[in-house]
């Protein structure tokens, strides 16, 4: 039998790699996580899809338990410093789901099918998927339940252009031992990063790439590896990328 405080502790590792899974947008489990939820796959994460667009969504039960699943769809605002705000999907937003509940037997892929459109572009929002029915209840016995997001994009054709992103900030905090990342969207279109890179003077740092909505920015700290100052910062999307000094933080 396992303790009381080596259960909490394996939870909480266990819902850590969760939210890791899930930050494309910062989305992550947000109750408490059971022995095998491991197991509760969605996938994929993202769609970005047209206007109307179309999809399936995948999901996947591979413990030893039926569980049941409820499809709760959700806008949302990311800040400035990536802390997400949900709120009811927004009246200009129509999605139609095949299924809104099910039940998923064990070793088993449930699919959803949805068609969504918005009344303006670029639009988002996520689909969160519910799971219940473990056969055990958490430390404080309450009732275990997972929450998984899937996120959909509806994108108009004309994708963002590079004459619209700015990088207003790139700078080296020694003290801290991170640099702060400040990037401005002043276009109408919804973007991507795919990869941050951070060049020193003979290795390089990879960091994650992050959403930019539209006429807004974005502020990242991201965390050094090595003990030098990076010299060059490099932010990737799916076709340019933009290039920049770094400079140190005066104290």
């Amino acid at each position: 039998m396992h303790s009381s405080s080596q259960m909490k502790k394996t939870s909480g590792k266990r819902c850590l790699r969760a939210l890791l899974s899930s930050l494309f947008l910062g989305l992550a489990c947000a109750t408490l996580y059971p022995a095998n939820a491991n197991a509760q796959t969605v996938r994929p994460l993202i769609d970005e899809v047209g206007n109307p667009g179309k999809g399936r969504i995948e999901y996947v039960n591979d413990g030893l338990t039926p569980l049941n699943v409820i499809l709760q769809p959700k806008s949302f605002t990311v800040s400035e410093t990536g802390e997400i705000s949900y709120r009811p999907l927004d009246p200009n937003v129509h999605l139609k789901l095949s299924v809104t509940s099910f039940r998923i037997q064990p070793q088993q892929t449930y699919y959803v099918f949805y068609e969504a459109s918005s009344e303006t572009l670029p639009s988002w929002f996520v689909v969160y998927a519910l799971f219940s029915g473990y056969p055990f209840r958490g430390a404080n016995g309450m009732n275990v339940q997972l929450q998984l997001p899937h996120t959909i994009y509806l994108l108009p054709k004309q994708e963002l252009d590079k004459s619209e992103v700015h990088i207003s900030r790139a700078d080296v905090d020694r003290d801290k031992k991170q640099m702060v990342l400040e990037v401005e969207n002043t276009g109408d279109n919804f973007g991507r990063i795919l990869q941050t890179q951070l060049s020193y003077s003979h290795n390089k740092q990879e960091a994650p790439g992050f959403p930019i909505f539209p006429h807004s920015r974005r502020i990242l700290e991201v965390p050094l590896e090595a003990d030098d100052t990076p010299k060059d910062l490099v932010l990737h999307f799916q076709n340019f990328k933009i290039e920049q000094k770094i400079s140190l933080r005066s104290p």
